[in-house]
């Protein structure tokens, strides 16, 4: 895939000088089909896909019964989730596929879920990933990742790059997952838990910038964390404004980039 452009401009200036970048994932690093993680996504064009899957993995019920269930035992659980505290609750879609499937070989499980995946929510590098991560670890600026995401997430980067998270630079005190930590975007959870782990490296929020393409999830926690922030509007499949959120209205980032390589422009 190729990002589309979104139409917007690039600007902004930044007031302190960076010493830590966090990215958001999908939509951000990778261009997205969905513009999201695909498990978001209850009523995708690309259903018709999932008819070879289902035969491959020998599910003999209906495509619309299994995605019904699916569904369902997402909000079941996010529901429970809520009941304990959790206000942006996160599943682990594993989990939720041993319980659809009725099976309990965990390996054909997650080999489903990642084909299923594949079919749902396909994605590619956006321009310039590599040139960007490279230039901040050769400046020794610390990355993180802040990402709504599952066990296969990771997995992009190994595919596309040959690279794990580390190789490319990312601290692994600095990798927050949905799925890991049971709390997805826009909750405040993720980014208060990497204000801590940044404080014991001596670095405070404000010499912190997070990229994301959603002003819901992405800037509208970040902005709360105390962090400098990047909307990336890249890619129109993905690029969220939100003008219709109140929590949105009045929320300006500090930045808008449109390619990746214009942040390298603010972290001199």
């Amino acid at each position: 895939m190729n990002p589309i452009p979104a139409g917007l401009i690039p600007q902004g200036v930044l007031s302190h000088k960076v010493k830590a970048v966090l990215f958001d994932i999908y939509g951000t690093l990778f261009i997205s089909g969905s513009g999201n993680i695909g498990i978001a996504e209850k009523d995708s064009e690309n259903t018709f896909k999932l008819n070879p899957l289902f035969q491959k993995f020998s599910i003999k019920d209906p495509v619309e019964n299994v995605l019904k269930n699916f569904f369902y035992e997402i909000e079941k659980t996010h529901a429970t989730l809520r009941s304990k505290g959790v206000d942006f609750p996160e599943i682990r879609v594993e989990e939720i596929w041993e319980t659809v499937l009725g099976q309990t070989n965990m390996e054909n499980i997650l080999d489903f879920s990642i084909e299923y995946e594949m079919c749902m929510n396909p994605v590619s590098p956006m321009p310039n990933v590599l040139e960007t991560l490279d230039y901040c670890r050769d400046k020794n600026i610390w990355m993180g990742i802040i990402s709504n995401a599952q066990f296969y997430t990771p997995r992009l980067f190994n595919i596309f790059f040959n690279a794990d998270l580390t190789s490319l630079g990312f601290n692994q005190d600095l990798i927050f997952f949905s799925y890991q930590l049971g709390y997805a975007k826009p909750s405040s959870y993720l980014f208060q838990q990497a204000v801590l782990r940044l404080a014991q490296k001596n670095i405070s929020p404000e010499s912190v910038i997070y990229v994301g393409n959603d002003m819901l999830n992405d800037i509208y926690p970040a902005q709360k964390a105390g962090f400098q922030t990047a909307l990336f509007a890249g890619d129109k499949r993905s690029l969220r404004l939100r003008n219709d959120d109140p929590r949105c209205k009045n929320l300006k980032p500090d930045l808008v980039i449109t390619d990746l390589i214009q942040l390298l422009d603010h972290i001199l």
